[in-house]
């Protein structure tokens, strides 16, 4: 017997824990399973060539808010291609009402909840040797859904399982390069917040802390890129987590990890475990949602904003960590005004990453059930996003959605942070929010967000932004352009906006005196960039000087800058 397990990924980054898990835990069975994973981005016929290529008994799909309508038409052609192959499912999009799902799509089975024992158990029944028309002892299976002559059969839920005896998912023929590597090392989550299916599922479980450091270890030793945790709230079990974190200080290497946590669950010990972390060693994503404290009491959260904001500023002062906060427009009570409020007291906390979403009624979350309570309008579409509340209108929704573009490219990226300095010094813009608000009706009034814009475009797109406003100081904005531009792109070739020639004997005099004090051989791994103010001074302490100076830029094994205060 041969099944096929298929993962529908956002992005081809991105990995499916699930599918590796149910292939690990029954490993030891007799039977061939194959895991296939594709990216929604993906042409659904070729998704479609390569399971039919794999000539399946079965196939499985792993089922998210993000893949399901993929899903649901690549099952439909397999199923119209060989109508032999049998169909399951599993995951949250087709767990919380699992009857309707197969009454109303083909296939035959869905695997509620957790799948590593119904799966299993499923498995031992298939090779047992019951046909098509012979499923009734699959109806008996804790957390299996059975379709049977049209009619659907439910074998009871299953209890949560021993978190111990899920089987470790990678082995050293993976290739883990170049891809998102995700770890889950807990179930669960102590919070209840009403959009969130974990809060359906009480009580945290965790694994034996032994075992996640010797799994981890695999990570390093792989050299992974970035290992991401699935784990709900992180440091929830504070031993747990600072266990774990003082390991990696330790033992780290090169890998970077990534961790959803409650900022208001920082200990002492904890900030004193991660100050000794190597820059870079660790991301944390940070849940803010709203800093309005009615809006966090309406969602079951229970904290308070200044809690957040003061361990966030704690962690910002060890200087070695990135911080990722999110946002979430659409809560209920929270109308523009407080979203507004609450995108400038986060954004005045200065995170790397700054994330707004848009309120999702998930299948299941107890806000759904509360949705006409706040007057909320839904997509009866997956991902089933809001589209108004009695306090917040479409309108300003989408107004929202164009900011968080803005948001994404400029704040997110890492690639414009002095050039955003640059305009948040401006007493043109009552707040940040203003900023990217009139930078997104820039954008509008010139129908960027209609056409594809090139990388350099991102970057002259501010001088013109900077005229639209008349905001003055174009010569300064040029210069720090040009530093950040230099900083993200190859250095050998200059777009026309940001070209300041030297003069060839004052680049030559320049470059031999580098080739001499850095002792380089090769004068073409050397480009120099001369700037009317002095960049560094302004990069490092915000200070604007008005005199020539000069970028060095060279390569050896990475790109690295020497700055030069010498006019001609």
């Amino acid at each position: 017997m041969k099944v096929v397990l298929v993962a529908v990924n956002s992005k081809y980054i991105h990995s499916n824990l699930a599918v590796k898990y149910l292939k690990a835990y029954t490993s030891d069975m007799d039977y061939e399973c194959t895991n296939m994973e594709f990216s929604i981005n993906d042409r659904e016929e070729r998704v479609v060539e390569e399971i039919i290529g794999e000539k399946p008994d079965m196939v499985g799909f792993s089922c998210y808010i993000w893949n399901i309508e993929f899903i649901k038409k690549v099952a439909t052609l397999v199923k119209l291609i060989n109508p032999s192959i049998e169909v399951f499912y599993g995951g949250p999009e087709t767990s919380f009402n699992p009857e309707e799902f197969l009454t109303n799509n083909v296939g035959e089975y869905v695997l509620e909840g957790e799948g590593e024992e119904t799966y299993r158990e499923f498995i031992e029944e298939k090779l047992k040797g019951n046909n098509n028309d012979e499923k009734e002892n699959y109806a008996e299976i804790k957390g299996l859904f059975t379709k049977i002559q049209g009619k659907i059969q439910y074998g009871g839920k299953r209890p949560l399982m021993d978190m111990n005896k899920i089987v470790f998912p990678y082995d050293e023929a993976d290739d883990l390069s170049n891809k998102i590597v995700y770890y889950e090392a807990s179930r669960g989550c102590p919070f209840n917040c009403k959009y969130c299916l974990s809060s359906t599922t009480h009580g945290v479980r965790f694994l034996d802390i032994n075992r996640v450091l010797k799994e981890l270890q695999f990570f390093i030793d792989k050299k992974v890129k970035l290992v991401k945790f699935v784990d709900r709230t992180f440091n929830c079990n504070k031993k747990f987590a600072n266990t774990i974190w003082q390991y990696l200080v330790n033992n780290g290497g090169e890998s970077c990890f990534h961790f959803e946590v409650s900022a208001d669950l920082f200990s002492k010990d904890s900030l004193e475990i991660l100050k000794q972390a190597p820059k870079g060693m660790f991301q944390f994503e940070v849940g803010v949602q709203t800093t309005n404290n009615v809006i966090l009491n309406n969602i079951n959260r229970n904290i308070k904003f200044a809690t957040i904001k003061e361990k966030v500023l704690e962690l910002n002062e060890l200087d070695n960590i990135k911080q990722h906060l999110d946002l979430i427009a659409g809560l209920p009570g929270e109308d523009f005004d407080s979203f507004r409020k609450s995108f400038n007291e986060v954004y005045e906390i200065s995170p790397e990453e700054l994330q707004l979403g848009f309120l999702k009624l998930l299948k299941g979350s107890q806000m759904r059930e509360e949705s006409e309570k706040w007057g909320m309008v839904y997509s009866p579409y997956p991902p089933y996003e809001i589209l108004r509340t009695k306090d917040i209108s479409y309108d300003e929704l989408q107004v929202l959605k164009k900011i968080e573009h803005m948001v994404d490219k400029y704040l997110n990226s890492g690639k414009f942070y002095k050039i955003l300095e640059f305009f948040k010094r401006s007493d043109r813009f009552e707040d940040s929010f203003e900023f990217y608000l009139e930078l997104s009706k820039f954008y509008d009034a010139k129908g960027y967000f209609k056409r594809n814009i090139s990388n350099v475009d991102y970057y002259s797109i501010f001088v013109e932004f900077n005229r639209f406003i008349n905001a003055g100081d174009e010569e300064l904005l040029l210069d720090i352009i040009r530093y950040e531009y230099f900083c993200f792109n190859n250095t050998k070739w200059v777009p026309d906006f940001l070209r300041l020639d030297l003069e060839k004997e004052e680049e030559r005099n320049l470059k031999e005196k580098v080739m001499e004090e850095y002792n380089l051989r090769n004068i073409n791994k050397i480009s120099i960039f001369k700037f009317k103010y002095d960049i560094k001074e302004f990069i490092e302490n915000a200070e604007i000087h008005k005199r020539d100076n000069y970028i060095v830029f060279f390569i050896d094994g990475r790109k690295e800058k020497l700055f030069i205060r010498e006019s001609k």
